[in-house]
């Protein structure tokens, strides 16, 4: 579910994929396929997203997937009653300044958050939110740069009037701050 490649400095290419509930990472945390939905309590660590180096023509693995591990400043993993900072689908990477940058839909509480390392495999630390809740039940996004300025492209579902299957596309400038920290954007503000 919501496949995104990251291409690196060395031409190393990432798939980094997986979600809850539709993408069925409940489902796998075994390691094999079960019939059922299996959530972690709510003191273990969360879900975790997928990432592989895909081969050099880029159709398939070059590697086993692997889980990517989002931590809390205290070095622990995120816990599964962590909604507001917890993956829950929409992976994305970029790099910036040679920080990694994973961000992604923390998806019932509707925010873009975000996590850096040092290492496309991760293990990153989460630092904040990258894109404030809109209109409509979710929101994807990319981050990319463009003749030097970052750009974040997300939906919503305000030309619909709110109706989350009818959504439209929205850009807008990204900001990474002098600390390397990105300015929260606020789609009703900004």
């Amino acid at each position: 579910m919501d496949p995104a490649v990251f291409k690196d400095d060395d031409g190393s290419h990432y798939l980094y994929f997986g979600g809850i509930w539709g993408g069925q990472l409940q489902r796998w945390s075994s390691g094999s396929y079960v019939d059922e939905d299996k959530y972690p309590a709510s003191n273990e660590p969360a879900l975790s997203p997928k990432v592989a180096r895909l081969s050099d023509d880029l159709l398939q693995f070059a590697e086993a997937p692997r889980d990517v591990q989002i931590l809390d400043n205290a070095g622990n993993p995120l816990l599964g009653s962590d909604s507001n900072r917890r993956f829950f689908e929409g992976a994305w990477l970029h790099k910036f300044n040679g920080k990694y940058y994973f961000s992604y839909s923390t998806g019932d509480t509707h925010y873009i958050a975000y996590a850096t390392g040092d290492s496309p495999y991760g293990p990153f630390t989460h630092q904040g939110i990258v894109l404030m809740p809109v209109m409509g039940w979710t929101t994807h996004h990319s981050i990319v740069e463009v003749d030097g300025k970052w750009f974040l492209f997300y939906h919503d579902s305000e030309i619909s009037g709110g109706k989350t299957y009818l959504r439209n596309i929205k850009a807008t400038e990204l900001i990474h701050n002098e600390d390397g920290s990105i300015r929260t954007v606020d789609a009703y503000l900004n």
